[in-house]
């Protein structure tokens, strides 16, 4: 299957769209409205500043549920999809719904229109902050063709950030299961937490494993990295690194994501 998101001669970036606590949240503050407005404003910094592949992701939603979210978060984050996709429709938009509630985040992708999601367990298990997350391959695939959203492209990360695994086993196994039975169209690779850098080493050996199947990095690339990284991998999830102070709880910063899609235009 071939998906315009992971297909490019050039790396691929995709900008991270971190939204604030959402309502019935821990940490909410504020209006909805207020969350809709920083997410937009995030989502037009990214734009002009080169990137077009935008991910929302209920960042603000700590604790997060191991599985499926409450009723209410799908509906406002289908809310913000929706704001997004209308405001800026040359974006191409993704959805993670955290912990790894990606039935959830298919469905709203389906009724955006939106191009691919992210699954931080789509097979096997780990072990997390919520617990032991499990794969959800079976039931996301099954949804994914009663949809008819054979196009919205399924990002999976293998040893995702904020977890460990089970039990010892060889990357370039887990990368296979999740390509082939699992049925990723494209596998993430991350450091152990957000904004953490990749290990080179087991990018390669994923890198190695996955064939002719794209790997993006998941984490901690910058724009002094992004030049070495781009001829490991297929491209970039960017989210600390083009913040304000490259923090991950500050706006996105346009000269930051101007310097990084300078780098890339080179490559």
């Amino acid at each position: 299957m071939s998906h315009p998101v992971v297909d490019s001669r050039r790396p691929i970036l995709i900008g991270m769209l971190h939204v604030p606590p959402l309502p019935g949240s821990p940490c909410a503050s504020g209006s909805f409205s207020e969350v809709l407005d920083h997410v937009v404003r995030d989502a037009e910094s990214l734009l002009k500043g080169g990137i077009v592949n935008l991910m929302i992701e209920n960042f603000g939603d700590t604790p997060f549920f191991p599985g499926v979210v409450p009723a209410h978060t799908v509906a406002h984050l289908t809310a913000i999809a929706a704001e997004v996709s209308s405001r800026f429709p040359n974006a191409k938009l993704g959805l993670n719904v955290l912990r790894n509630d990606g039935c959830s985040a298919l469905s709203i992708a389906a009724a955006t229109k939106a191009s691919f999601i992210r699954v931080n367990v789509l097979c096997g298990a780990r072990v997390t902050d919520q617990g032991i997350v499990q794969g959800i391959a079976h039931d996301l695939l099954r949804l994914r063709k009663t949809l008819s959203a054979e196009h919205v492209a399924i990002l999976a990360d293998v040893d995702v950030k904020h977890s460990a695994s089970l039990a010892e086993r060889l990357l370039a196994d887990d990368v296979e299961d999740t390509l082939k039975r699992g049925h990723a169209d494209a596998i993430i690779i991350s450091g152990n937490a957000t904004g953490a850098a990749v290990d080179v080493c087991q990018l390669e050996e994923a890198v190695a494993a996955a064939g002719s199947a794209p790997v993006l990095i998941g984490s901690g690339a910058t724009a002094e990295t992004v030049a070495a990284l781009a001829g490991l991998a297929s491209g970039f999830i960017i989210g600390t690194a083009v913040k304000r102070d490259g923090d991950v709880y500050q706006p996105v910063d346009p000269e930051r994501v101007r310097e990084i899609v300078s780098v890339c235009q080179w490559l």
